[in-house]
């Protein structure tokens, strides 16, 4: 995206709720394999993230097994890999709708946050741009099982234009 002479530009912030914990496990290992992975990593993560169970020994002493389903967290060194796994798959397909849409919006992503970026000479325009890809996006995470914090959705609007200028307010309600 490259900022155009004459447009004002809108941003719409996304934070996304409890991404660590919401994690699809079953869902990552098939973007895995979509991706072409050796089925030997596919595995070892199926292994490491899904129906892990554990057993302790202790001199002679044996426990029975334990459920340990690992959860994927900020401070696992693999995090940031399998998070970008994970999201590859939903920003593709996002990307996928908006450019089948015709809705000019420019997606960033950092891990669990998301800005929509909207330029055009009108701010109105740029609203209904980043209310439809809102819309698309949360609808989309749901089916990732993820959700998105209504209450922490932002918008700002940058403008080159000198003096006041009255902005038309997105309502963003689910």
């Amino acid at each position: 995206m490259r900022w155009v002479k004459n447009f004002s530009t809108s941003t719409l912030a996304v934070d996304i709720a409890q991404f660590f914990l919401l994690l699809n496990y079953c869902l990552l290992t098939l973007i895995l394999g979509k991706a072409s992975f050796d089925s030997h990593i596919i595995k070892f993560f199926s292994n490491y993230l899904v129906s892990r169970k554990t057993q302790y020994f202790w001199n002679s002493f044996s426990s029975s097994f334990s459920n340990v389903d690992i959860k994927v967290n900020q401070c696992l060194a693999l995090s940031p890999i399998l998070l970008a796994l994970y999201l590859m798959s939903f920003l593709y397909i996002l990307e996928s709708q908006l450019k089948n849409l015709k809705i000019p919006v420019s997606i960033l992503s950092f891990v669990d946050d998301g800005l929509l970026v909207a330029q055009s000479k009108f701010f109105h325009f740029s609203n209904s741009f980043l209310f439809c890809s809102y819309n698309i996006v949360s609808n989309l995470l749901s089916k990732f099982g993820l959700l998105v914090k209504h209450l922490k959705t932002e918008v700002f609007h940058f403008t080159r234009s000198h003096g006041t200028f009255n902005l038309l307010v997105i309502d963003l309600s689910p």
